[in-house]
């Protein structure tokens, strides 16, 4: 027998849900669950914090590569510390751009603060790096 007044639904139309586990980073230790903007502003931060192309648990669009950059002049630096953020952020499809990037570097280290805009809402974000 077949099915009669079923309707398939088109995967393009269904967002999926952006329930995690939530983890304080300060104490080590799961929180519960996380889901909307809390969640992208984890995912945010492990993604900056994690190096791309070091661990296999990680595919290659995972990550970022804002290590890397000592010796090089504070323009090259600057300008590619934020291709680098920007380009390892937009991987995640909750994320629809990444606004008001200033880059502050002191003596070897380089502060990266800039706003991320998803589809749960805005917020601020900021990054260091050694250069």
């Amino acid at each position: 027998m077949i099915p009669i007044g079923g309707a398939i639904q088109d995967a393009a139309e269904t967002q999926q849900t952006s329930r995690t586990y939530g983890i304080d980073f300060a104490k080590g230790k799961a929180t519960g669950v996380t889901d909307g903007l809390e969640a992208v502003r984890q995912a945010v931060y492990k993604i900056l914090r994690t190096d791309r192309f070091a661990h296999l648990i990680y595919d290659a669009n995972y990550g970022s590569e804002i290590s890397g950059l000592q010796g090089r002049s504070q323009g090259y630096v600057r300008s590619e510390i934020e291709r680098r953020i920007r380009e390892s952020l937009m991987q995640d499809d909750r994320i629809s751009e990444i606004t008001d990037m200033q880059i502050s570097i002191t003596g070897d280290e380089a502060l990266a603060t800039f706003a991320v805009v998803s589809i749960y809402g805005d917020f601020r974000e900021e990054v260091s790096a050694v250069v």
